[in-house]
């Protein structure tokens, strides 16, 4: 009997996981990460990026700071003060990163949904 046949039919059933990628030491992007270089491209600013995510300021330097020291080039650049006040960017090697992601996660999204196809019909 198909495992589709032993599951409620009102129900929806999926695959879920967490796409991370990481180094030998240290977690490098995720989800979690991806949204903060999303918010600081939205807003400018490290801290209001954490803000929006209900993150403290330190945390989200923090997780910067490591992106930043996996890469040749940085992924966000910040400048101090001055007649405008600071601000943060996201550099195009950042941009870069986020939508190689997007394409990456959009990928494992997808070949979970043909696995579980194939897992129903077993």
């Amino acid at each position: 009997m198909p495992i589709k046949d032993l599951l409620k039919p009102e129900k929806t059933f999926r695959i879920t996981g967490m796409l991370r990628i990481e180094s030998e030491d240290d977690r490098f992007l995720g989800p979690g990460r991806l949204e903060l270089l999303e918010n600081i491209i939205e807003t400018g600013s490290i801290s209001q990026a954490a803000k929006h995510m209900g993150m403290s300021y330190k945390k989200a330097w923090d997780l910067v700071n490591s992106m930043n020291l996996h890469t040749i080039k940085p992924i966000v650049s910040t400048q101090t003060g001055g007649e405008k006040g600071g601000g943060t960017i996201v550099t195009e090697e950042g941009k870069q990163l986020i939508a190689a992601f997007k394409k990456l996660h959009e990928e494992f999204q997808q070949s979970f949904d043909e696995k579980m196809s194939i897992f129903l019909e077993s």
